[in-house]
C-alpha cells in the first residue's frame, strides 16, 4: 500500500493520463489502497486543476479529459526519452513550425532529466541520423537549450563567436531572445563589452556558458526581437528588391512561402498575384524556393535573379529530357529515387 500521499498522487495521475477509462476497482487494485481512498485522491486532483471525469456504472470509472488549461504530466522514463529525442532532433534545425517554444520546452525537460536517461536520450541521437534537415546550418541542441535557459533566467551569458569575416571574440552578454528565421537561429542580447544591442548567429557561437549573474532586462530597440533582428539583418546584409508575379490565388501562394515572404504577396486578380519584398537571401536559394510554390510565375525584378532562374530551368529540363531518351549513362537510377517525378516548375 502506497501511504505516501503526494506519491500515490503521481502514481495515480500517470495512470489517469493514458487514453483509457479506469474502473474505480481497478485503480485501487493497483494503488494497493481502497476505492474511498481512490475518489479523494480524485477530488485532490480535481482541486489541483486536472479535469478528472467519472462515469457511472456497477464499477464506476475515471478518465482525464481535455480542460481549459495545460495542467503539469507526468511522464515515464520511455515517454521522457522520447519527447526529448525528438525535441533535440528539431530543435537543431531552424524549422519553420520548431520556433522558440520548441526550445524553451527542451530545455524544461533536460533541467529536470535523471543522469540516466540523459545518457539514454544522447546515445539514442547519436545512432540515428535524419533523413531531412532544414534549410539552415544545423546547430547542437545543447546550445540552444542553454540560451533558452539563460533568457528564461535572465542570466548573462559567456560564448566564442565567429564573425562572418573569420575573426574570433570572446562576448558576455544579456541574451533577450532567440528568433528563428525559418533557415537559421539567432540570439538577439545586450552586448555589455560593445555597449549596445546586438544580433549573433547561434550556428556561429560555441562554447556557451551560464555565468549565474543575474540582470534586469533592458528596453530593447524596435520594442520587440523579431522586429529589431529584422532591421539588423537588412543593415548589414546587402539587399534587393524583389518583383515576382504569379498566375494562382494570393493565399494559395502565400502558404509555400516562408514566413517572412509569405506578407509580401498581395493579390492582382482572382487567380494572380505579385510578390514585392527585400532579400538579402542568396540569390540561388530565393530562386529556388520560388519554384517551390508549384505555381507558374514570371520574375520583374531583379535581372539577376531573373537570369538564374531561367539558367537553373535550362539545366533542369535537359536533365529531365535525358532520362526521357532512355539514357542509362552515369546517375540513371531508372526513375525510381528519390528526385523521381521531375523539377520544379519553370520561371521566365
Amino acid at each position: 500500500m502506497t501511504t505516501d500521499t503526494p506519491a500515490r498522487l503521481l502514481q495515480l495521475l500517470s495512470l489517469l493520463q493514458t487514453p483509457r477509462e479506469w474502473p474505480g476497482g481497478e485503480l485501487a487494485d493497483r494503488l494497493r489502497v481502497s476505492r474511498r481512498t481512490v475518489r479523494r485522491d480524485i477530488d485532490r486532483l480535481r482541486e489541483l486543476g486536472y479535469p478528472v471525469q467519472a462515469t457511472k456504472g456497477s464499477d464506476g470509472g475515471y478518465r482525464l479529459a481535455a480542460g481549459k488549461a495545460m495542467p503539469p504530466l507526468v511522464l515515464d522514463d520511455e515517454e521522457a526519452v522520447a519527447i526529448a529525442v525528438g525535441l533535440r532532433a528539431g530543435a537543431g534545425h531552424a524549422l519553420e513550425g520548431v520556433d522558440e517554444a520548441s526550445v524553451r520546452a527542451l530545455a524544461k525537460l533536460e533541467q529536470v532529466l535523471p543522469t540516466r536517461l540523459r545518457h539514454r536520450v544522447a546515445t539514442l541521437q547519436a545512432a540515428t541520423t535524419p533523413l531531412t534537415s532544414g534549410d539552415g546550418p544545423s546547430i547542437a541542441p545543447e546550445t540552444l537549450t542553454v540560451m533558452a535557459s539563460t533568457v528564461a533566467g535572465r542570466e548573462r551569458l559567456r560564448f566564442a563567436y565567429r564573425a562572418k569575416d573569420g575573426a574570433d571574440s570572446r562576448r558576455l552578454v544579456e541574451p533577450y531572445r532567440l528568433v528563428s528565421t525559418g533557415r537559421r537561429w539567432y540570439l538577439v542580447a545586450y552586448d555589455l563589452g560593445r555597449d549596445d544591442w546586438r544580433t549573433f548567429r547561434v550556428d556561429r557561437i560555441a562554447d556557451p556558458f551560464a555565468t549565474g549573474a543575474r540582470f534586469a532586462p533592458r528596453e530593447i530597440p524596435e520594442g520587440d526581437a523579431a522586429e529589431y533582428l529584422r532591421q539588423s539583418i537588412h543593415r548589414h546584409q546587402e539587399t534587393y528588391a524583389v518583383e515576382v508575379t504569379f498566375d494562382a490565388p494570393a493565399e494559395q501562394v502565400a502558404t509555400r512561402l516562408p514566413p517572412w515572404l509569405a506578407p509580401s504577396v498581395t493579390a492582382a486578380g482572382p487567380d494572380r498575384c505579385v510578390l514585392r519584398a527585400t532579400s538579402g537571401e542568396p540569390i540561388e536559394w530565393l530562386a529556388v524556393r520560388l519554384g517551390m510554390t508549384g505555381h507558374p510565375f514570371s520574375i520583374q525584378h531583379p535581372a539577376e535573379l531573373r537570369a538564374y532562374a531561367r539558367a537553373f530551368g535550362e539545366r533542369v529540363a535537359a536533365a529531365a529530357g535525358s532520362q526521357e531518351a532512355g539514357g542509362t549513362g552515369a546517375g540513371d537510377t531508372g526513375g525510381s529515387g528519390p528526385g523521381a517525378g521531375g523539377g520544379p516548375p519553370g520561371a521566365a
